[in-house]
């Protein structure tokens, strides 16, 4: 049996629409901060991409502690979506993300329209920002608290105003937590979006037995880790043969294997999440792994294997 040349270097990049990643592996929203608290500890410009906290209009200071809680498999979050907000963002973190060698993606949120507007809107223009990703998972404040990305209409309706307002490619970000996926990437996608990622976290809740009270002090929050992982997987492979653009799949990702199978099943790239919790290092693990798994193989390309699946 012929060994695997070890002196070619497997092509790693991949292609979005119009993002040019250098290989697959992105960090995921919320878990990796706005990058620089994880420079001490690995050299964020070795991965195909960051996607920073996500930013509002205002700062936010989230909801109370307790705020996280650890499950079997994953963890329960209420942070709340506590961020600078825009013009601290702009002020303090951008000219150290500007200076990366990597695609810096900025997750952006509001609780109406016109604060998602006015968030692209303050990013329109600034150098150092590969694009936009759009968390439609959040409360809509003029229609009682319905989240925005539950409704097909609203969802593409928020698209809309935001690629009114930017120079950026358009990531939209869909939630789990409908009851078919599809039919919003479908709207988000005739609206205009660049790419897909998904999921965002499932909601869940746990409680203290003794108390008999929520243990998050929110009462439920989102669900991450790998024990939503089959249920992301599910999701992912639906919404590739759902649309025509270009899917960026997470949720539950802690090893290689894990990100492979994501690919496998059509997904562009992947985000890890909340594996950096436990392995600060995990996304570069996992970008290591399947490069070797291609060196094994003696595959080429990445893009050999992305939506290999056989049916």
């Amino acid at each position: 049996m012929n060994k695997p040349d070890l002196s070619v270097q497997p092509d790693l990049s991949v292609q979005l629409g119009p993002l040019r990643f250098k290989n697959p592996v992105l960090t995921a929203s919320g878990t990796f901060g706005y990058g620089k608290e994880f420079a001490s500890l690995m050299d964020p410009n070795l991965l195909g991409g960051i996607v920073v906290k996500g930013i509002s209009l205002k700062p936010m200071a989230g909801n109370p502690p307790p705020r996280i809680v650890e499950t079997p498999c994953g963890m329960l979050n209420a942070i709340g979506l506590a961020n600078v907000g825009l013009e601290t963002f702009l002020s303090e973190k951008m000219p150290w993300l500007q200076k990366l060698n990597t695609c810096v993606i900025v997750n952006i949120y509001g609780h109406t329209l016109d604060e998602y507007s006015a968030v692209a809107a303050g990013l329109k223009g600034v150098s150092g920002i590969g694009a936009l990703e759009v968390n439609i998972s959040c409360p809509n404040v003029e229609k009682g608290g319905m989240a925005f990305g539950t409704d097909p209409v609203v969802a593409a309706r928020v698209t809309e105003r935001v690629l009114q307002e930017t120079d950026k490619p358009v990531i939209v970000k869909l939630s789990p937590n409908v009851t078919d996926i599809r039919a919003i990437a479908g709207a988000v996608e005739q609206a205009g979006a660049h790419a897909l990622s998904l999921i965002n976290t499932l909601t869940g809740m746990s409680i203290d037995i003794e108390r008999r009270t929520p243990k998050l002090a929110n009462g439920s929050g989102g669900l991450s880790g790998p024990a939503i992982r089959p249920v992301a997987l599910h999701l992912v492979h639906q919404v590739v043969k759902a649309v025509n653009i270009p899917v960026i799949g997470m949720g539950g990702i802690l090893e290689a294997r894990d990100a492979l199978e994501f690919l496998i099943a059509g997904a562009q790239a992947v985000q890890v999440g909340t594996a950096s919790f436990s392995n600060p290092r995990s996304s570069l693990h996992i970008l290591e792994g399947i490069e070797q798994f291609l060196r094994d193989r003696d595959i080429n390309s990445v893009k050999e294997i992305i939506g290999s699946l056989k049916s």
